[in-house]
């Protein structure tokens, strides 16, 4: 391929980067789903928690959301859509965490650094990969009509 090629290029770290993204999500949904009580008790910093929201349904939920993320990174163009369901998971489980566990959690150090860092920030790279992909998926399908 040319380097003036207009041709827009899907670059390979775009393939790390959902790698990565479906790695951390099921490392951190394994924290979840087996260590539960545990990590909310960390999350809380030690707060007394009389209830523990339901950390396993969470776990699960983020174990699916890693693999589809981890699964979309080896064809990101043809599988397009499952960057989509990683991007709609992410938020879901953003929106599961604010509404089911900070009201257990309270907002602290510790539960605002999950929220942000394990699901919002994944965000804006997993839309710019979304885009990307959308881009070259109709360049593909414009080329194949000439």
């Amino acid at each position: 391929m040319e380097q003036n090629s207009p041709f827009p290029v899907f670059p390979m770290h775009f393939r790390g980067l959902l790698l990565l993204a479906g790695i951390y999500t099921v490392c951190w949904s394994a924290f979840y789903k087996w260590y539960g009580e545990t990590l909310l008790r960390w999350l809380a910093m030690d707060a007394e928690l009389t209830q523990f929201p339901p950390f396993n349904y969470f776990g699960t939920f983020g174990l699916l959301i890693g693999l589809i993320l981890f699964v979309s990174a080896f064809y990101p163009i043809s599988w397009v859509w499952l960057i989509l369901a990683g991007i709609t998971g992410k938020i879901i489980m953003a929106i599961w965490f604010s509404l089911g566990f900070i009201p257990d959690l309270g907002w602290n150090k510790r539960s605002i650094f999950h929220l942000v860092f394990n699901e919002l920030i994944w965000l804006i790279p997993l839309i710019l990969i979304f885009l990307r992909s959308l881009q070259v998926k109709n360049y593909l399908l414009e080329q194949e009509e000439k």
